[in-house]
């Protein structure tokens, strides 16, 4: 995986390994999304491989069952799996009895599916699905293996692309938030003009037609189904997720259940509005694979502590405080404090935001 080293952009990292995988594993389409390492969720950008015009109803569906549906292989289960990759076929018997074959693969033509996650730990910052059409052969565990072991490359390389400093700049910005509604469905009910501008804002991807002329991003459709999947038991009828706009500021997207007369779930709220340093800060910091001690050292170099001062509150020696500090000058790549901060959180954020990164893996 040689030319993802150059990619610039996440679109350029799944074009390089789709490229280069393709010639090792034979596949019919492809379809690679980056994810909100936090939460898991879809964001952008997507890149599809001949798959086609995508139908409505099937991509809908498709996320819908995602969340709601007890299924075989999904994203969830191999973000947490010691192996994170697998193939539809190698996990059920019949491949009818899987929902997404029945639903999704086989009116398409497919006859399996191999998926992975791409994580850099624990967190996961991209996934993709290999195809193959009825009459080839299943994906093989050897194929499986191949897939699992290029989870934790292409994963860095995704990381990578969050950590350029002119990404940060503009972040804190105090346009109202957008608001769409979905009815119990899916379907989008109404949105306010703020939430068309929002929307404009997005990258350039596959939108989902609505009645109201506004093309709704698959990711986000994938945040009111995470949201909606409390009506089967499932979280807690909410859902984040953060995605980068066309001009480099961060916005995030939050669904929320609302409840009918009856107690009943009804429609889906969102709300799309420019993210705030206390959201953003530990997708950047971990974007950098700052350990929990040297995200406590940049904490306290944003507050202005001295070597002697961080020694005395983390019960370290002055000689392990310098250590550390001069680790996260290497993974960051600065060479003094001020330029860390200034890297970190952009030229106008104020020290005090950094106070949410010691807890960036709570979040």
């Amino acid at each position: 995986m040689q030319r993802v080293q150059h990619a610039t952009e996440a679109v350029d990292v799944f074009a390089a390994a789709s490229t280069r995988l393709r010639r090792l594993l034979p596949f019919d389409a492809a379809a690679w999304m980056t994810t909100d390492p936090a939460t898991g969720l879809p964001t952008a950008p997507t890149r599809l491989d001949d798959l086609g015009e995508p139908r409505p109803d099937l991509c809908t569906s498709q996320w819908r069952r995602e969340f709601l549906v007890d299924d075989v292989v999904l994203y969830r289960d191999l973000a947490r799996a010691e192996r994170p990759a697998g193939a539809l076929r190698a996990a059920v018997r019949d491949p009818r009895q899987s929902a997404r074959y029945r639903e999704f693969l086989h009116p398409l033509g497919f006859d399996d599916e191999l998926r992975a996650v791409l994580r850099v730990g624990a967190s996961p910052w991209g996934v993709f699905s290999l195809l193959r059409r009825r009459g080839e052969a299943p994906f093989s565990q050897d194929e499986t293996a191949l897939v699992a072991s290029l989870s934790a490359p292409l994963g860095e390389a995704l990381r990578a692309r969050v950590r350029p400093a002119e990404s940060l700049r503009g972040l804190l910005r105090h346009d109202p938030p957008g608001f769409l509604l979905f009815d119990r469905r899916g379907a989008l009910t109404s949105a306010n003009e703020q939430a068309r501008a929002w929307l404009a804002e997005l990258p350039h991807e596959r939108c989902l037609p609505s009645d109201l002329g506004v093309g709704v991003p698959m990711w986000m459709m994938a945040t009111v189904f995470r949201a909606a999947a409390v009506s089967r038991g499932q979280g807690d009828g909410t859902a984040r997720a953060r995605v980068r706009s066309r001009r480099g500021p961060w916005l995030v997207c939050h669904a929320s259940c609302l409840g009918d007369a009856d107690g009943s779930i009804g429609s889906v709220a969102v709300v799309i509005e420019p993210a705030k340093a206390a959201e953003i800060a530990p997708i950047i910091v971990e974007a950098y694979g700052l350990s929990e001690r040297e995200q406590q050292i940049t904490r306290l170099i944003a507050r202005g502590s001295s070597t002697a001062e961080m020694a005395d509150e983390l019960f370290l020696s002055g000689h392990t405080v310098r250590d550390y500090v001069k680790a996260v000058f290497h993974k960051v790549g600065v060479t003094s404090r001020g330029e860390l901060v200034a890297k970190l959180f952009a030229d106008h954020y104020e020290p005090v935001h950094l106070q949410n990164v010691v807890d960036v893996h709570n979040d």
